[in-house]
């Protein structure tokens, strides 16, 4: 049941990328690209998407999520809410957003668009997931080498 409920909800959220826009390149360029509101061209309809699904998302989270996951009630097919647990704004968090918003703001594609984009068989979405595997391991390479750099030399 749980990985039936997966499928569907990332069928849902795939849907909902396509119909909305968020999975074509080019309609995110169009809004991200603030230098186009001068020349007219810029296309602010993203913005309705996001705030609809902020509206949507956040009074749920605040009301439901939010005070479950506080006294260690999951939902319903989980034992637990998977939360992030660092609420710190440190230097990883502040270049990983860095990064991520520079692919996006240079390629018009994320994660979620870039999975849905596969289907597609598009050269660039494949491209795309390839680097951004290759970005994951990378980072965990590096995090793994910096850990083991502060613990400092191994004992015996």
């Amino acid at each position: 049941m749980r990985n039936l409920m997966a499928l569907l909800s990332g069928l849902l959220f795939g849907a909902g990328l396509l119909l909305s826009g968020l999975a074509d390149p080019a309609k995110v360029l169009g809004f991200l690209d603030i230098s186009r509101v001068v020349s007219g061209e810029w296309d602010p309809s993203l913005m309705l998407v996001m705030g609809s699904a902020l509206s949507i998302y956040l009074p749920v989270y605040l009301l439901w999520v939010k005070p479950r996951a506080a006294r260690k009630q999951g939902p319903v097919l989980d034992s637990q809410y998977h939360l992030p647990g660092n609420t710190r704004i440190d230097g990883q968090l502040v270049l990983g957003a860095a990064l991520f918003g520079l692919g996006w703001g240079m390629l018009g594609i994320c994660p979620g668009p870039a999975v849905v984009n596969l289907a597609s068989l598009d050269p660039m979405a494949l491209a795309f997931m390839a680097a951004m595997v290759l970005g994951v391991y990378l980072g965990r390479l590096i995090k793994r080498t910096i850990a083991r750099r502060e613990s400092g030399p191994i004992q015996i």
